[in-house]
């Protein structure tokens, strides 16, 4: 027993000894693990831009080559002799390059990368190399190889590719620890940036996608770490109710966009009748509105809430001598380009080794022929004294060569036939040597000069394979869209004034106005306190509310008027103010801060009305003025944290609304800038006018529309546009256009009398054009008139439009210019005119709006102010 028992322990001993901690190898696998995944599987070579299976997949194809069509299961099954993976992962890969439209010529249905529709069955679509992968991809005499995973064969460590590929085709994958997303370039801007790299010229380098969109590449930071693209749908307003979408953002299909706004809309954000997808060969998605929702707010709501807008993150990551290098497109296409200069230099120093051979072989066979050597060797019984002899007799005949006679040049002559020795022509012979020696200094000029050569190889490229490949990709400069001012409102606001709750639950409390799920609420108490608040079902803000809204960020139009009490027995002030900017839900006092402090009056004012209050006193003691009325027009606008103006030291018995204001700010000045298409009032572009309330913007297309629309910043603007400016209702607008049904030139004058409608202006023909368009009050046009064959050519005529002809209706034909041929007409500088000056009731003496929210004004300024426009008015207290 007790032996058995020391046996057991001898064994547990063994076992002690043989345990190994397998931490470090877990380190180990790992490492090694991520590094396979990093190298082999997801990030590009920066050589020849491919990844491995990529790379084993256009060498498969490269093998198979015989000009036709393969199915692409049989190019994936002799793919998977050099990737040792599924075929799934091959055919995917596949399938990817060949949707890109440069490598692979396809057949047969490869999916489609504007709908996502996948690809059918690997065995029932084929494929072949195309011309341009067959021209710059392969030179096996200038490939390196390496044995494949199993050893049985040989593949390319990089194919030889002779163009920017990786930045033409782009590229993403995933590995582990790091990533790469390198964009889609144009192919003539590469080749061109090649060029001008070769030339010492600076170059710029920005993507173009397939799916075509428009693209603001401001921080596109050179598609390294850190940059931006964002890249929006092509949106147009096909009619009033309808917008039509003709091009998508890369990285979403027609499906993924559809999706997007199908749930916006069901959340509320946007507002849409029903959605018709019409795409093909080409995007077309039709987004049907409901009745009074505006198209302009739509399409900035669908950049705003759906995919139509895209951002994406560029990461420059490729395999450099097996490691992962992190740089920048420009440094790649640096690269890629250098690196096709050394392969070119490779091929060329190859084509003119095999020359020289060719020439030194071509000439020994003529000294051979020529000078019957080949008799010498009659009488030899050895193949050495063969060989003697040859030598022998070669040796005075040999001098001019570029290099020594070998033994493999002997025995080559040995195998020439008799019967090409009998047919040997001396002067054909020459000939050849004299084209190889052409051959040979072509090829040695290159080499010289490769610089040149190099851009002429990009140049052919271009010429060969450009046509049809220019960008798609509209590069824009985009203004961020807020999204509280386009989002819909699709929710009620409710108020509990006295137990102070506001939300959108409150339905049985008092509403307040429409608002939507992502809006602020600025709330105003009877105590002087201010809060803004997001919306929410119901939250508690304070009691005894007076004001509540929706609250506008940045918003300095809107004023708020207010005559408070100044602790429980204080003086009563008055003050305006602006808010722009706060702390979301902390509480603002708006008072002078003491306790007690009561508001006595408050009104809100989108655009700075300014009201005629009267104040009302107790009657204490010897008060002979018990009552008068108080101007806020007179009251200088501060910032919100002002004391204010004494109004009174005395108690206040109530205070009445008298008459209501008028604005006390400036008309808003609107600029257009030209780059976004965008109007502003940030002084961005072109100033168009200063703009009052009811204000409209006049809009002339090349087309022959007219029609005038509010100045709404969010309004979009037809590619076609030809004047911008304010309207002045009685101003004419003169025109020159060409009657296509008539065949004749005619002029117009006429005035806008349908606010808001479009109209065309000139003759509905498909041949008729607008020549000229003026909305100067004295326009002037010069004609010049073609010459007629046979007379002398007419001198240029000018016309006075405004004597011309009279101010007619819109419909109007108008009057005929000439009968005579024109060769062109030319609109000059009008003549002299003092324009009528325009008259508003509100044209007094007003505050430049820079004060409007001037947060450090000094609590004891006082003064005056003046005003425009209709809003909410006073509150009594």
């Amino acid at each position: 027993m007790s032996e058995s028992i020391n046996d057991t322990n001898e064994n547990h001993e063994e076992n002690n000894d043989t345990i190994t901690r397998v931490t470090g190898m877990y380190k180990d696998w790992f490492l090694d693990y991520a590094s396979y995944v990093i190298l082999e599987r997801a990030v590009p070579a920066i050589e020849d831009g491919f990844k491995p299976v990529q790379r084993r997949i256009m060498h498969s194809m490269k093998d198979l080559d015989d000009g036709r069509y393969n199915k692409v299961a049989n190019i994936v099954g002799h793919t998977m002799q050099y990737h040792p993976h599924g075929d799934a992962s091959i055919a995917d890969a596949m399938v990817q390059i060949g949707q890109k439209d440069l490598l692979i010529d396809t057949q047969g249905n490869w999916g489609n990368i504007l709908t996502g529709d996948s690809a059918a069955a690997s065995r029932y679509i084929e494929a072949r190399l195309s011309k341009f992968a067959l021209d710059v991809v392969y030179n096996p005499k200038i490939t390196e190889w390496q044995a494949s995973y199993d050893g049985r064969r040989k593949e390319p460590i990089n194919l030889p590719v002779m163009f920017p590929l990786l930045l033409a085709q782009g590229g993403e994958g995933i590995a582990v620890g790091l990533s790469t997303k390198i964009l889609p370039h144009n192919f003539i801007e590469l080749i061109e940036a090649s060029i001008k790299h070769l030339q010492g010229k600076r170059f710029k380098l920005v993507p173009d996608f397939p799916t075509a969109g428009i693209a603001d590449f401001t921080n596109y930071n050179d598609g390294q770490r850190g940059g931006k693209v964002r890249v929006r749908a092509k949106i147009s307003q096909l009619d009033k109710n309808t917008l039509v979408i003709t091009e998508i953002p890369y990285g979403t299909n027609t499906s993924s966009l559809i999706d997007s706004i199908l749930k916006s809309n069901d959340k509320g954000k946007i507002k849409i009748k029903k959605i018709e997808d019409n795409t093909a060969a080409d995007v077309e998605i039709l987004v049907h509105l409901p009745s009074g929702i505006s198209p302009d707010k739509t399409i900035d709501a669908l950049y705003a809430f759906t995919h139509c807008e895209v951002s994406i993150s560029p990461l420059g990551c490729v395999i450099e001598d097996n490691k992962p290098l992190f740089i920048g497109v420009s440094e790649m296409l640096r690269r890629s380009t250098d690196n096709t200069v050394e392969l070119l230099k490779s091929e060329l120093e190859i084509k003119l080794g095999e020359f020289e051979e060719q020439w030194h072989f071509a000439s020994l066979e003529r000294i051979f022929i020529e000078n019957r050597i080949y008799r010498d060797i009659e009488e030899e019984e050895t193949w050495e004294g063969v060989i003697q002899a040859i030598d022998k007799g070669l040796k005075p005949h040999v001098k001019h060569l570029k290099r020594k006679v070998t033994e493999e040049d002997i025995i080559r002559l040995t195998e020439i036939r008799i019967k090409r020795i009998s047919k040997f022509d001396i002067d054909k012979a020459q000939q050849k040597i004299e084209a190889l020696e052409d051959q040979i200094a072509e090829v040695k000029h290159h080499l010289a000069n490769l610089i040149d050569y190099a851009i002429a190889y990009f140049e052919r490229l271009k010429k060969d394979y450009g046509e049809g490949r220019e960008r798609k990709t509209e590069i824009r400069t985009f203004e961020d869209v807020d999204a509280t001012k386009v989002v819909i409102r699709n929710t009620k606001l409710y108020v509990n004034r006295e137990e102070g709750f506001i939300g959108t639950s409150l339905r049985r409390d008092e509403y307040v106005c429409d608002c939507s799920d992502i809006d602020d609420i600025i709330v105003f108490t009877a105590n002087g306190t201010m809060m803004v608040t997001k919306v929410d079902s119901k939250t508690f803000v304070g009691k005894d509310i007076i004001h509540v809204a929706v609250f506008k960020k940045k918003d300095k139009r809107t004023i708020y008027n207010m005559i408070y009490r100044d602790g429980s027995k204080g003086a009563t002030y008055v003050k305006r103010f602006a808010v722009t900017s706060i702390t979301r839900d902390r509480e603002y006092d708006m008072t002078n801060g003491n306790k007690n402090s009561k508001i006595w009056y408050f009104s809100a004012n989108p655009n700075g009305e300014a009201e005629v209050v009267t104040i009302f006193l107790r009657q204490v003691g010897s008060i002979k003025k018990l009552k008068w009325d108080l101007d806020f027009a007179e009251i200088l606008i501060k910032g919100r944290a002002s004391k204010g103006n004494l109004v009174t030291k005395y108690a206040v018995k109530k205070i009445e609304l008298k008459e209501k204001g008028v604005s006390t700010l400036k008309p808003r000045k609107i600029w257009f800038d030209d780059t976004v298409q965008r109007l502003n009032v940030d002084g961005r572009g072109e100033l168009v006018g200063e703009f009052r309330g009811e204000d409209r913007l006049l809009i002339i297309t090349q087309s022959g529309m007219v029609k005038t629309i509010l100045p709404e910043l969010t309004t979009h603007f037809d590619d076609d546009m030809i004047v911008l400016e304010k309207w002045i209702p009685k101003k004419p607008i003169s025109a020159i256009y060409y009657n296509g049904e008539r065949e004749l030139y005619y002029v117009k004058r006429f005035l806008v009398e349908n606010e808001g409608k479009e109209e065309l202006f000139i003759s509905d023909h498909p041949k008729s054009q607008l020549e000229i368009v003026s909305t100067d009050w004295k326009p002037m046009a010069e004609i010049e008139f073609t010459k007629e064959r046979g007379k002398d050519r007419k001198d240029n005529e000018m016309v006075n439009l405004e004597e011309f002809i009279a101010v007619k209706g819109i419909s109007a034909i108008g009057n005929q210019l000439t009968k005579d041929k024109i060769n062109q007409i030319n609109l000059l500088d009008p003549l002299p005119y003092e324009a009528p000056e325009e008259v508003h009731a509100e044209d007094i003496e007003v505050v430049d709006e820079k004060d409007v929210s001037s947060e450090n004004a000094s609590p004891d300024d006082t003064n005056d102010s003046k005003p425009n426009a209709e809003g909410e008015q006073g509150s009594l207290f």
